[in-house]
């Protein structure tokens, strides 16, 4: 054993070392990835600022986690629930700052100023978490704008909102309506009409006070007729694709909407009914007496009238009567008024898949099949051929895209375990394999090399192929000569024929710095060998 190990020098104890090292941290490698847990998905689509918190908490609990692009966060998977139950309690991700803020007790002294910040801070969180709750909506985020109540003022200014909301899918017109009363419904004296809604993509949905303006009437009209144009679709796409499956019915509908508003006012009576509403009668008499002592007639002129006495007068009496009757005649005043929204006509185009899940297994439906489906769509649109309705209905075979996981249930687990863990499985054997290989055709050798001591015929190949000196007093295939008696003993020949020569003056630079630590290396391995070949070398003629 002494002598093994005054045979390895310094250089090899240092490579074994090295190989040692690397080979247990390997090792050490391979164990931890094994024995480590899969990790899930704790939070994804999370903003930097809310990444960054949620990354700092879990440095604080001393949990170890992977940050990918898209503000995904990954962590063991056994730790998942109790991770997020931990979030959860210190608002992470922050959905804005609620009521919460009030909870501290080192509010003394605080100013009316900042308290109505805070209030204002509480209420636009509270409003965000509860809009984040409705479905589509991944965050949101309120500003509320509510002037201070003015003394001596007139007219008091309305409070106003604007809502940021970013969507995972559209939003419906009836969502957005929504938004609008919950946000107005929390503050006082403000109106659905003063909450402004934009998305994440700069879209305004709704928002602005002119509801009259020709560009706000026109904008609601094509979101009404969209509205009953997709509602309308989807009906026909239900009712048809129970009947031929889901996914092989589509349907197009184009709505024509009169929005005109319309009143109309009608007056008509009955001649046949009358009533006697009033009756009024007026008589008038008169009586005249008059002198006809001097008076001159026709009737005095005639022959054989007896004259009248004088002094006698004539007397006379007139009268009328006069009656107006009221009639009254029933009329009958009707007042219709049309809304806008009135359907003139509707066009609705439905392509029907045939059966077949392939191409090559396709069949067209029958002319009976087509019939039922054509009625059932004019029942589903509520046709009406006085309208001018249109109705079309075609069978002709959908595109195939071949999926081949489409409708194939999903595997259950390998001897019940997840493929997280395969995967972890896996990972191992192939660091087996690469340690077995690397052990085998690597290391192996090396070690061999390290361990096989080193004979005198080495030492003299080794320092004749990188000494100069050596190549300039050797002759090919001679050995050098006074080896044995200068260290009485040692061997007479200790140089070995070489195979090649190697050009020394060529020879520069790195090569030759290598050479000489070559040399240094094998002289101290071998220092009496190494004397025993100086010795014969100055030994030799010039």
């Amino acid at each position: 054993m002494p002598d093994f190990f005054k045979a390895v020098t310094a250089a090899r104890f240092g490579a074994m070392a090295g190989i040692a090292a690397v080979l247990t941290a390997f090792f050490l490698y391979l164990a931890g990835a094994i024995t480590e847990p899969p990790k899930t998905v704790l939070f994804s689509g999370l903003e930097s600022r809310d990444a960054a918190a949620v990354t700092a908490n879990l440095d604080s609990m001393a949990v170890k986690y992977d940050v990918k692009d898209g503000g995904t966060i990954l962590v063991p998977a056994d730790q998942v629930t109790k991770l997020r139950m931990a979030m959860a309690q210190n608002n992470l991700p922050a959905a804005g700052i609620g009521y919460e803020i009030f909870d501290k007790s080192d509010t003394f002294g605080t100013t009316a100023f900042v308290q109505n910040i805070n209030r204002s801070r509480a209420l636009e969180g509270e409003l965000a978490r509860s809009i984040q709750t409705i479905e589509g909506v991944q965050s949101a985020r309120v500003h509320l704008v509510v002037p201070e109540r003015q003394v001596f003022a007139r007219e008091d200014q309305s409070p106003s909102a604007s809502v940021v909301v970013k969507t995972g899918s559209r939003l419906d017109r009836g969502q957005v309506g929504a938004i609008q009363h919950l946000v107005a419904a929390a503050v006082p004296s403000m109106t659905p009409a003063r909450v402004a809604i934009v998305d994440d993509r700069g879209n305004l949905l709704a928002g602005g006070d002119d509801k009259s303006g020709p560009q706000a009437i026109a904008r609601d009209q094509d979101q009404n007729t969209s509205d009953y144009e997709e509602n309308l679709r989807q009906r026909i796409e239900a009712i048809v694709g129970s009947v031929v499956g889901a996914g092989h019915v589509r349907a197009q509908v184009t709505a024509d909407i009169n929005y005109n508003h319309t009143t109309t006012t009608a007056e008509s009576y009955d001649p046949d009914s009358k009533v006697v509403r009033s009756t009024q009668t007026v008589e008038r008499n008169s009586s005249d007496t008059s002198s006809n002592g001097n008076a001159v007639s026709v009737a005095n002129a005639l022959p054989g009238q007896a004259q009248a006495a004088p002094g006698e007068g004539q007397k006379s009496n007139s009268g009328s009567t006069e009656e107006t009757t009221n009639y009254e005649i029933s009329k009958t005043v009707k007042t219709s008024t049309v809304d806008g929204g009135e359907v003139k006509r509707l066009s609705v185009a439905v392509v029907v898949d045939g059966t077949g899940d392939t191409a090559a297994a396709y069949k067209p439906r029958t002319p009976a099949e087509m019939t039922q489906i054509t009625n059932i769509v004019r029942s589903a649109m509520g046709f009406d051929q006085n309208r001018g309705d249109q109705v079309q209905v075609t069978n002709m075979p959908f595109a195939r895209i071949t999926d081949p996981n489409a409708g194939t249930p999903a595997p259950e687990p390998l001897l019940g375990l997840d493929s997280g863990y395969w995967f972890k499985i896996i990972q191992a054997a192939i660091f087996c394999v690469t340690a077995l290989l690397i052990g085998l055709f690597v290391a192996r050798p090396m070690i061999k090399r390290m361990f096989t001591p080193l004979t005198p015929a080495d030492v003299t190949t080794t320092i004749a192929n990188v000494s100069p000196v050596q190549g300039a007093l050797a002759a090919p295939g001679q050995a050098p000569q006074g080896a044995a008696s200068a260290e009485g003993g040692a061997p007479a020949a200790l140089a070995a024929p070489r195979e090649s020569m190697i050009d020394v003056s060529r020879i520069e630079g790195q090569v030759r710095e290598s050479s000489i630590k070559k040399v240094g290396e094998v002289v101290s391995s071998h220092p009496d060998e190494a004397l025993a070949i100086i010795r014969t070398w100055l030994h030799e003629p010039a």
